[in-house]
């Protein structure tokens, strides 16, 4: 008679240590501090997934001899477009992302180049 409870046993732990089911919701995670380095015509990462209300703070490199600036070009309804000052070496930007979804940015002085970058946040 104990061979069925074993049997039952492995089968619980089994699925007590199963994936979730793909599309069930997930826990929201907590908002990160996320670096994105400009460099001469690239940003770096180009794509970058984070938590909601998240922090992304671009930096421009030392090796970013050229002027680069960062602005969204598209993002989720609600939040506010924005350009940065054109900088170079040296120069930080941060901004909070508080709206799920996808935001795409580009350089507008290396539009030519495709200096772009996607964002996405999650829920």
């Amino acid at each position: 008679m104990r061979l069925p409870i074993a049997i039952a046993l492995t089968g619980v732990v089994a699925l007590a240590a199963a994936p979730t089911v793909a599309g069930a919701p997930r826990a929201a995670g907590a908002p990160q501090k996320k670096r994105v380095e400009v460099v001469d015509n690239f940003y770096s990462p180009k794509k970058l997934t984070v938590n909601l209300k998240s922090r992304i703070n671009w930096v421009w490199t030392d090796e970013s001899a050229d002027v680069h600036d960062v602005k969204l070009i598209s993002g989720p309804k609600g939040f506010k477009k924005f350009q940065t000052e054109p900088g170079s070496a040296g120069f930080t930007y941060s901004k909070t992302l508080t709206k799920p979804g996808t935001y795409k940015f580009l350089c507008t002085l290396h539009e030519e180049d495709n200096m772009r970058m996607t964002i996405i946040v999650r829920h």
